[in-house]
C-alpha cells in the first residue's frame, strides 16, 4: 500500500516561451518547456523523434579500427565470439550483433558468463577457455570497460578484444584492441547515454555501412534495442527516442516466436505494446533468466526458429519470473529486519543467504520505500557482492570510485551499480560509503516526492489535448510520462476496487467535465477522500470490451 508523498512542481514556463509556443495547447508547451526545448525548431525532430536524432556510428571512438579487425576475421574466416552480460540489455545486444554478423557470413558464438559462478563482466579464466577453443577475436556487449587485468592477460595469450560498452569509463581503459564506448571522456559522439544494446547496434550499422550493406537491413534488429534500451533504464531522450520508437514499432510486428510466446503468457497483446509493458513484462522475464539460471536461457528465447522450442523456453521464463518474484519478496523482508531504528543516510544491508540474482531488485524496493541509495550484498566466506540502486540527488557510481580501493571489480551508472569485493573489506566499504552519503546528503529531505508537470483545470484536457499529449511518447526513465495537478476536484462516487479491494475508484466532476479515475493500491486512503480534492495524476485509458475511455491514474490527492 502506497501512502502520500511531497508534491514537487515545476515552475511555469516564462510568458515570452508560451507566446512563441502559442500554436500548441499551454499543457503540451509546459512540458516542451521543462525537457529543454528553446526553439519551436526543435519540436519537430523531437515528436518526430526520426533519424535526425541520430549521430555518425564512425564518430564512436576506436570505431575505424574495430571496423578493420572485423573485416580482417570476416575476410579470414576467424572464428569469434560475442562476450555479452547477463540481464535484458546484454542479452538482447548479444542476440542482435550474434544475427547481424551470421548474415555478414561470420563464424560467431554467444558467450554470456553465470551470474552466480562467474559474476559479471570479462573473466581471465572465461578468454583463455575461448583462445583454448580456437577463438581469434572476442566482440564484448554491454561490459569490458573496467576489465584491465583480464584484457591484459587475454592480449598476452594473443587473443584480440574489441569492447563495445556503456558504462562509466574512467582511466586508464583496457588495453583492447579497440573500446567503442561512447562514455570515454575522449568520445566526441554526439549523445553518451546509449544503452549497451543502442552501442552494439551503432557497431553493425558502421559494419554495414563498411561493407556496403542496405541499411533497411538492420532494422529487422530495432526490437531488440528497444527492449534492452527501455529495460536498462537509459533515458528515453535524444536518440535513444528514435531507437525505443522505431524499436517498438518493429516490437509490434515482431515475428521472433520466442517473443511470441512470451508475450501470450504475459498477456500482452501484439500492435499495442509501449515502454510500460517492456519495463514491466518482457524485460523482467528476460533478467530473470540471469538471475536464477543462466542468460542463455534467454539468449535462445530471442533468436530460436523452432515453435515447440519457443514455447518452451517461454514456459520456462514464466516459471523462473514468478520464483525471481518469490525469492526478492523474501530478501526484502530479511533486508528491511536488518535495517536500524533510524535510518541512515545510505542503506548497507547483507547476509549470506541473500541471493545474488535479486540482490539488485531489493535495493531497487529499499529505494521506494525510504529514498535512500541502497546497497545489497551477498556476503561469501572470502569475497562478497554487491548491488547498489540509488536517487537523484546521489551519484551511486561516484560514490563507489571514491571507496574503490576496498573493491575488487565495479560497473554501473550513477543510478545503478555492481561490485565485488573481498569479505575483509565490507567494514571499511560501509564507513567509506557512509561519510561520502553523510556529507553530500546532509541538508536534504531524503522524502519520496511526485514530480508535477504542470497545474490544469480538467476541462482543458478534454478535446484533441490528449492526442497531442501521447506524441511526447516514448515515455521512460527521463522522459517521464506527464503528471498534472487538477485543484478543488468534486468527488461524485468512491469505492475500493480489486480482488483484494486494494484499489481506489473515483468519479470526479469539475466544471461540464466528468472524469473516472483510478489509483492503484491507494485504497488504505480511502477515509481521506473529502467531497472536494486536489488531485496528482497521469491520463490514461480504460479498455473496457471494445471500447477505449481516458481515465485518470492517480497516483496522490489531498482535501482542497
Amino acid at each position: 500500500m502506497l501512502n502520500h508523498r511531497r508534491w514537487k512542481i515545476l515552475p511555469p514556463a516564462p510568458s515570452g516561451y508560451l507566446a512563441k509556443m502559442a500554436g500548441f495547447p499551454t499543457p503540451l508547451a509546459q512540458f516542451f518547456y521543462h525537457r529543454g526545448i528553446a526553439e519551436l525548431s526543435q519540436i519537430d525532430p523531437f515528436l518526430a523523434a526520426d533519424e535526425r536524432l541520430c549521430g555518425d556510428p564512425f564518430l564512436l571512438p576506436d570505431m575505424d579500427r574495430a571496423m578493420s579487425r572485423v573485416y580482417q576475421a570476416l575476410l579470414r574466416g576467424e572464428n569469434m565470439t560475442i562476450y555479452g552480460d547477463f540481464d535484458a540489455d546484454g542479452i538482447c545486444s548479444t542476440a542482435l550483433l550474434i544475427q547481424g554478423l551470421s548474415l555478414l557470413g561470420a563464424k560467431v558464438t554467444p558467450y554470456i558468463p553465470h551470474r552466480l559462478r562467474e559474476g559479471h563482466g570479462l573473466t581471465s579464466s572465461a578468454l583463455e577457455s575461448l583462445y583454448q577453443q580456437g577463438i581469434s577475436l572476442v566482440i564484448t556487449v554491454d561490459c569490458g570497460t573496467t576489465a584491465i587485468s583480464e584484457v591484459a592477460s587475454a592480449s598476452r595469450l594473443g587473443l584480440d578484444i574489441i569492447i563495445t560498452d556503456h558504462h562509466v569509463a574512467a582511466s586508464p581503459l583496457p588495453e583492447a584492441y579497440a573500446v567503442v564506448n561512447p562514455q570515454r571522456e575522449d568520445s566526441i559522439y554526439p549523445f553518451p547515454r546509449l544503452a549497451g544494446v543502442g552501442v552494439a547496434y551503432k557497431f553493425l550499422e558502421a559494419l554495414f555501412r563498411s561493407l556496403g550493406k542496405q541499411k533497411e537491413e538492420l532494422k529487422e534488429f530495432l526490437d531488440l534495442v528497444a527492449i534492452g534500451t527501455v529495460a536498462d533504464m537509459v533515458p528515453v531522450v535524444d536518440e535513444n527516442r528514435y531507437l525505443v520508437k522505431q524499436g517498438l514499432k518493429r516490437l509490434n510486428q515482431t515475428r521472433r516466436l520466442g517473443l511470441l510466446e512470451m508475450m501470450h503468457l504475459a498477456g500482452l497483446r501484439l500492435g499495442s505494446l509501449d515502454t510500460q509493458d517492456i519495463s514491466w513484462s518482457l524485460g523482467p522475464r528476460l533478467n530473470a533468466a540471469g538471475r536464477l539460471d543462466h542468460a542463455l536461457i534467454g539468449y535462445k528465447l530471442l533468436v530460436t526458429d523452432s515453435p515447440p522450442e519457443a514455447q518452451a523456453l517461454a514456459q520456462e521464463l514464466e516459471q523462473k519470473n514468478a520464483e525471481r518474484q518469490r525469492l526478492t519478496e523474501l530478501a526484502l523482508a530479511k533486508a528491511k529486519q536488518k535495517l536500524p531504528a533510524t535510518i541512515p543516510p545510505i542503506l548497507v544491508v547483507g547476509g549470506e543467504d541473500f541471493p545474488a540474482g535479486v540482490v539488485g531488485l531489493v535495493a531497487a524496493k529499499l529505494v521506494d520505500e525510504f529514498y535512500r541509495p541502497a546497497i545489497v550484498l551477498e556476503i561469501g566466506e572470502s569475497l562478497s557482492r554487491g548491488s547498489a540502486r540509488s536517487i537523484p540527488e546521489f551519484d551511486i557510481i561516484a560514490a563507489l570510485m571514491g571507496c574503490q580501493e576496498f573493491l575488487s571489480r565495479l560497473g554501473g551508472h550513477p543510478m545503478a551499480a555492481g561490485f565485488s569485493l573481498p569479505t575483509k573489506n565490507l567494514p571499511l566499504l560501509e564507513q567509506c560509503l557512509k561519510e561520502i552519503a553523510t556529507n553530500q546528503l546532509s541538508g536534504i529531505d531524503l522524502q519520496p516526492y511526485l514530480t508535477i508537470e504542470t497545474e490544469v483545470p480538467l476541462p482543458l484536457l478534454a478535446g484533441e489535448t490528449f492526442a497531442m499529449i501521447k506524441r511526447l511518447a516514448p515515455f521512460g526513465y527521463g522522459n517521464p510520462v506527464p503528471t498534472f495537478l487538477s485543484r478543488q476536484v468534486e468527488v461524485i462516487d468512491c469505492r475500493c476496487v480489486g480482488s483484494k479491494q486494494e484499489h481506489l475508484k473515483l468519479k470526479v466532476r469539475q466544471g461540464n467535465t466528468v472524469w473516472g479515475g483510478i489509483g492503484f493500491d491507494l485504497a488504505n486512503l480511502a477515509t481521506e477522500v473529502t467531497p472536494y480534492l486536489d488531485l496528482v495524476y497521469n491520463l490514461g485509458v480504460d479498455q473496457w470490451g471494445n471500447q477505449e475511455m481516458l481515465e485518470l491514474n492517480i497516483l496522490d490527492f489531498a482535501s482542497a
